[in-house]
């Protein structure tokens, strides 16, 4: 075993989860289980693969900024409810 309950049961009590002892059997032979998996990774030879962030090239999806005109005080106010003196009004919601 690559993990005790002993181990299990500390990591629980940390994330303050209280766990029976039926659990705590399933879950120790499970993280064992997953760490068996990442141990066999480690046989792997990688020494000529780049490291990497993403599994797959990635781009900028963002376009490029542009200049273009805004949209001008009257328009902006077109369809305010209550405005004056180029802001919009809104009730006092502070007392």
């Amino acid at each position: 075993m690559k993990i005790s309950q002993e181990d299990v049961a500390h990591v629980a009590r940390l994330a303050r989860l209280s766990l029976e002892a039926q659990e705590l059997e399933t879950l120790t032979s499970q993280i064992d289980a997953i760490l068996g998996y990442v141990d066999k990774l480690n046989e792997l030879d990688t020494e000529h693969v780049e490291p990497m962030a993403h599994a797959v090239p990635m781009s900028n999806a963002f376009r490029d900024d542009e200049l273009n005109p805004s949209l001008g005080l009257d328009r902006a106010m077109q369809n305010a409810p209550l405005s004056g003196d180029g802001c919009f009004m809104v009730p006092k919601v502070i007392e």
